[in-house]
């Protein structure tokens, strides 16, 4: 793959467009005359992913932010007459609201009568502003930000490791020592990035919940799926990162709400079929005690079971009458501990037995039934969504095309439409995964590269690590790159780098990783979901069009697709905007004109009203779970960087991609000063009600 795929210079005239040669043309329906385009926003307030070090205290924004970009869909629009609308350079001032950082607090406990639901309200019942479930997602995030720095350092770890052990060999060849099967092999202890992170979250105090808690958890539902024990630990769902039962312990006695129970107390269990003779039947479990279990072999009992800790807990937990949170694991190869849990509601221990065991042993056994009013278990329906997502484009349900893209991705993208009657395909548009260079706009030529062979990541004096700040941005899992945390800007290695075509370090160079849906929604347009589990970090798609200047496109009302390129103004943190890791870095490299003060509004968008890839099909969410980043490739003038999405949380099968658009509220008037409002339909807990 040539470093230079994503751009593609052509001669384009200003608006309106012309058709484009050699791209794909979606001559699939004719164009709606009455049809408003969508209007894609660039997202100026993006996804507040939090850097998590040390606690510091919010800076208050400004309240000014520049044009944002534009987008949504026809279907969104109130059915009243449509009045001309600007979109201001300069949004209306906002008043700043100061953001104070969330305190941790444990949840209070629910009596044992009251278990049915009532913690899982999603009130902000901590008076942080936000719901339950974005305290859950934000709390994941901190995880994965900590888990992904940390395998970044043990894989530098882990190279320094070889390059030592290859040294200290050649200096034994230069001696004439001979080397081999009788020297002693010098081994290292290997590291848990995951476990490393959990204590990283505890030293920062940004686990969610530091209590156990009985009965359910704000803001997790029956359903939800985690991809490590790690990542129930920093939430409070299962508050150990090896063993099966988690119990309060005899701390817990001494406190008023609970006298009249007896402790140890079991709050949660984990099946995951480490022990041979468990039981389930899904709303009845025979579920086996703790102890004896040869945990790193064939999950056989080697030794008889103690009444102590867990296995007392679940057996006091059945004379308390206090539920028990219940979690299933299934065997999933795409994440890093080969499984997935998925919590599967509230149980009861209504039985306790000892018996002998398949091996002879002594095992302690327990019944435990779910508690009636749930909602329906997921178990089966998550495995069938992850064994027969999507296999045959041929067999979608209201296919109205095969691959939108014409063959140009990776892999192709059908589009489905059971929404309208007939179904009708997308159209208006033609198809490129190439950026389109209009007329007047000169790229600047390639800079210089990095000299590494092969992969970047084996070098650690690559010239573009230090660029990024001293480390490469990207961090490598089952050959697809991910981001470590979103960043002011990206450095790949580009035309001139010697390094390898695989290098980690052009991970948004690499096309189209996942199988993707364009689909349409009930009230949202047209919308883009995922066959496949998306970690965070992982990439989506570069965000392309025509470049053009933005005072090209300015007023132009029929067209709503425009995405500013304002990394220089986040940069800068201008206009409110909040300043993400390396805004501050020294960059001699950079133009001139570009350490200078920057412009309050953007030189340069992205155009993709009449040509664009399905990136311009990704719906907004007031929560969502990709993110924009900045990313130069084979120069180094942020004015012109790409603009990419990444996965800000792990996207599990059959969910639609979104991200912020980034409108300021109040900020889109009409010819006459009138303010226009648009409703949000995105439906996230935390919505903000309106687009604009």
């Amino acid at each position: 793959m040539d470093a230079m795929d994503s751009v593609v210079v052509m001669e384009v005239a200003p608006v309106p467009d012309p058709l484009f040669v050699g791209a794909t043309p979606l001559i699939l329906a004719p164009p709606e005359s009455e049809l408003v385009l969508r209007r894609s926003a660039r997202c100026l307030s993006r996804p507040r992913v939090p850097v998590y070090a040390e606690p510091v205290e919010p800076k208050q924004s400004t309240g000014r932010r520049s044009r944002p970009k534009k987008k949504r869909d026809a279907e969104n629009q109130d059915p009243s007459p449509q009045v001309a609308a600007k979109v201001p350079r300069k949004a209306a001032k906002v008043e700043p609201k100061e953001r104070k950082p969330m305190p941790v607090v444990a949840p209070e406990p629910v009596p044992s009568a009251d278990l049915t639901g009532a913690a899982a309200v999603e009130d902000d019942a901590l008076g942080t502003g936000k719901s339950a479930k974005l305290r859950v997602k934000e709390t994941l995030r901190a995880f994965n930000s900590h888990y992904l720095h940390l395998v970044q350092e043990e894989q530098k770890r882990a190279q320094a490791v070889i390059q030592e052990i290859q040294a200290k060999g050649a200096a034994k060849n230069k001696d004439g020592k001979k080397g081999g099967e009788g020297e002693t092999k010098e081994k290292r202890p290997s590291k848990r990035p995951d476990l490393k992170a959990i204590t990283k979250m505890q030293e920062n105090n940004s686990v969610l919940y530091t209590e156990k808690v009985l009965g359910p958890i704000p803001g997790i539902d029956v359903g939800d799926q985690f991809y490590s024990r790690a990542e129930m630990v920093v939430l409070g769902i299962h508050s150990h990162w090896l063993n099966g039962i988690d119990y309060m312990g005899m701390k817990y006695q001494e406190r008023k709400e609970y006298e009249n129970f007896t402790f140890p107390m079991a709050t949660c269990i984990v099946m995951s079929g480490i022990y041979e003779d468990d039981l389930d039947k899904a709303n009845e479990i025979i579920y086996t005690g703790q102890g004896g279990n040869d945990l790193l072999g064939n999950h056989r009992q080697i030794g008889s079971q103690q009444l102590s800790r867990g296995n007392l807990a679940l057996k006091n937990s059945k004379d308390n009458g206090n539920l028990i949170r219940v979690i299933r694991g299934h065997v999933d190869k795409t994440t890093y501990t080969g499984k997935i849990y998925t919590y599967d509601g509230l149980y009861k221990v209504v039985d306790d037995w000892v018996q002998k065991g398949v091996q002879g042993h002594v095992v302690y056994k327990y019944k435990l039934k779910r508690l009636e009013g749930q909602p329906s278990l997921t178990t089966t329906e998550v495995r069938f969504t992850r064994a027969e997502a999507p296999r045959k484009i041929s067999e979608l349900p209201g296919l109205v095309c095969d691959d939108i893209s014409g063959g140009q991705e990776n892999i192709p993208i059908p589009a489905t439409n059971v929404v309208d009657d007939p179904p009708v395909p997308p159209s208006g548009f033609v198809y490129s995964k190439s950026l389109k260079i209009s007329k007047g706009i000169k790229i600047p030529s390639d800079c210089a590269g990095c000299d590494c062979e092969g992969d970047c990541a084996n070098n650690k004096n690559c010239s573009c690590a230090q660029l990024n700040g001293s480390d490469l941005p990207y961090v490598s899992f089952k050959n697809i790159g991910r981001l470590v945390e979103p960043k002011a800007v990206v450095f790949e290695c580009g035309a001139n780098c010697s390094c390898n075509r695989n290098c980690v370090n052009r991970t948004s160079q690499q096309g189209l990783q996942h199988r993707l849906e364009v689909f349409k929604t009930a009230s949202k347009g047209w919308g883009v979901r995922t066959w496949d589990t998306i970690l965070p970090g992982a990439p989506i798609c570069e965000y392309v069009g025509v470049l053009r200047r933005t005072e090209e496109v300015d007023g132009v009302l029929q067209n709503n697709y425009i995405f500013d390129i304002d990394c220089l103004q986040t940069m800068k943190g201008l206009d409110g905007r909040e300043k993400r890791a390396g805004s501050d870095m020294n960059m001699p490299s950079l133009h001139a004109e570009n350490d200078s003060e920057a412009p309050p509004a953007p030189e340069y968008c992205i155009d993709a009203g009449s040509v664009g890839s399905f990136a311009r099909f990704i719906n907004h969410s007031c929560n969502p779970n990709l993110f924009v980043q900045c990313v130069l490739t084979n120069h180094h003038d942020v004015k012109l960087a790409k603009v990419m999405l990444f996965a800000a949380d792990t996207i599990l099968p059959l969910q639609e991609l979104c991200y912020d658009y980034g409108y300021v509220l109040n900020s889109v008037v009409s010819a006459d000063g009138e303010i226009v409002k648009l409703p949000c339909y995105c439906g996230a807990p935390d919505c903000r009600k309106r687009l604009y």
